[in-house]
């Protein structure tokens, strides 16, 4: 048993070196080159599907308008958000991705495609009863991390 809460212990601490080293935990590495904070980079995503307000980012990144304010206004001044308003109400701002932005977030969805094509390909190695424990296994983990 100890040997595995050091085993966890060990992964755990490469993961936060992972993270300090780069805006989330991808497996893989990006090929745009494009320095972007992970906020940025969901925002693109989230665009590439539709136009959206700062309100409607913020919600869906589960993150403070004032971080998507701070993000969208270095998107814009990169050029790669443009601003409309809203013809029915002037104050409404929807914010949609310019064509230089489209590859980055198309290359960005697909580093997160193929990190979770990696998990699937690894979970598959496993038994569904160890993948069961497994799951249970990180729940609990995330559950200890939360308090």
């Amino acid at each position: 048993m100890v040997y595995l809460a050091q085993k966890i212990d060990s992964f755990l601490n490469e993961v936060v070196l992972k993270a300090e080293n780069q805006h989330e935990i991808l497996i893989g590495s990006c090929t745009s080159n494009v320095a972007l904070t992970n906020t940025q980079e969901h925002i693109l995503m989230l665009l590439a599907e539709e136009s959206l307000t700062n309100s409607d980012l913020a919600k869906r990144l589960s993150v403070s308008q004032a971080a998507v304010t701070k993000a969208v206004k270095s998107l814009i001044k990169q050029e790669m958000l443009a601003a409309s308003k809203d013809k029915n109400d002037a104050r409404v701002t929807f914010y949609r991705l310019t064509d230089l932005a489209k590859p980055i977030a198309d290359e960005h969805q697909h580093h997160h495609a193929h990190t979770l094509a990696a998990y699937e390909n690894i979970a598959g190695q496993f038994s569904e009863t160890e993948q069961e424990t497994i799951e249970k296994f990180l729940d609990a983990l995330a559950g200890e991390m939360g308090k």
